[in-house]
């Protein structure tokens, strides 16, 4: 893929379109230290015209001497390429694991959360904006080595360390080594992610994260074109890589009013999981509440959640929830053998938790997950 017209500008460009907004976040971030040196980009390749290839994602940019790629977040310099974003996140929070939302993975426990800024799609509906579509020159932040952010992880005694908020694609780079550094300490990395990815990048991944969240946000290419400025196909490839390889996964499904929310496509999605997946996936149908380019739709109706987890309990789906609507049924967690709720939620909070050692205390059957 060649690099769409919009993104071809200098830095110059890039922080004259900022405007005011630029200003606010270096006033807000007063003192901040300016971004070190970058670091050299993974999965890319030089050209003997002095382009660089970047293979980290389906959309392959082929990005010109001085130029940048889709995401904003890796520069050709010299015929070199290089990520922007390395060494500095511009989020750091503790939050419930139920928040990612992780339903199977060390429930009640916290992560440590970190971000930085860019992403390789732009959803018209994104709760994080203001990053996702900022450039590393709006936020400046300290260099935070992988080290020190493990280091903190343990501090604030989080069990796993998430890479969140914005597309962790697009600083593949710091998400490896923070891993690794975690791992060392005894903290568990998950990643919440698009699944906009390819094959190898990812694969290089599945031995240093315990689990991913995908979203799967609609199933219907026109969907992710219009709206996300994707292809669902490279987000179906990585499921399908998932499934398999060891590393727990979970789907997450924004059910937006007019846009993805019809019986027919939600019915071949759960057909599809079961199908090509399994039962045993979690699937998460959350709440839209209107945010960014979507201010005109309503929110989610709760009977439409309801409705979306019926339809894929009826096909075949073990694990169905309804998220970001606190006090529904949908939020807590069956078993499909004798059918009493193992754990029971309000929010992202844990009210009960009848797991022993992974399986039911009624039945004593299986429950698929990472309980720790």
């Amino acid at each position: 893929m060649t690099v769409p017209a919009k993104h071809r500008m200098s830095r110059r460009a890039f922080l004259g379109s900022l405007g005011a907004t630029a200003a606010a976040c270096a006033c807000c971030r007063a003192g901040a230290a300016s971004p070190s040196t970058p670091q050299p980009a993974r999965f890319c390749k030089s050209l003997p015209d002095g382009s660089v290839q970047c293979e980290i994602c389906p959309r392959r940019c082929l990005v010109p001497e001085g130029m940048r790629g889709y995401c904003g977040t890796r520069e050709n310099r010299g015929g070199k390429y290089y990520s922007l974003v390395y060494g500095h996140p511009v989020s750091g929070n503790l939050d419930p694991i139920e928040k990612k939302p992780f339903f199977h993975v060390y429930p009640g426990s916290k992560a440590f959360s970190i971000a930085t800024v860019g992403c390789n799609f732009h959803c018209k509906f994104c709760q994080n904006f203001d990053i996702s579509q900022a450039t590393p020159e709006a936020i400046p932040t300290p260099y935070q080595s992988p080290d020190e952010i493990a280091a903190e992880a343990v501090k604030r005694g989080a069990r796993t360390l998430a890479f969140t908020y914005n597309e962790p694609t697009v600083f593949y780079e710091y998400v490896h080594d923070c891993s690794k550094a975690a791992r060392d300490r005894g903290v568990d990395s998950i990643i919440i992610s698009n699944g906009f990815i390819n094959d190898a990048p990812q694969r290089t991944l599945f031995p240093l994260v315990k689990a991913i969240k995908i979203d799967l946000k609609a199933f219907t290419p026109s969907f992710y074109s219009q709206i996300c400025d994707g292809s669902i196909q490279p987000i179906l490839d990585t499921l399908k890589r998932l499934s398999g390889s060891g590393v727990w996964y979970e789907i997450v499904n924004l059910v937006i009013p007019t846009l993805n929310d019809s019986r027919q496509d939600i019915q071949r999605m759960a057909a599809w999981i079961v199908k090509e997946l399994g039962p045993d996936v979690p699937i998460h149908f959350t709440r839209f509440t209107p945010l960014y380019r979507l201010k005109n739709l309503p929110p989610t109706p709760t009977e439409t959640l309801i409705e979306a987890r019926d339809i894929a309990m009826k096909e075949g789906c073990h694990f169905a929830y309804c998220g970001n609507q606190p006090g529904l049924e949908g939020e807590d967690t069956f078993c499909p053998s004798c059918k009493k709720a193992v754990i029971k939620r309000y929010g992202f909070r844990v009210l009960e938790n009848n797991l022993s050692n992974g399986k039911c205390k009624f039945c004593n059957s299986v429950i698929p997950g990472v309980w720790g």
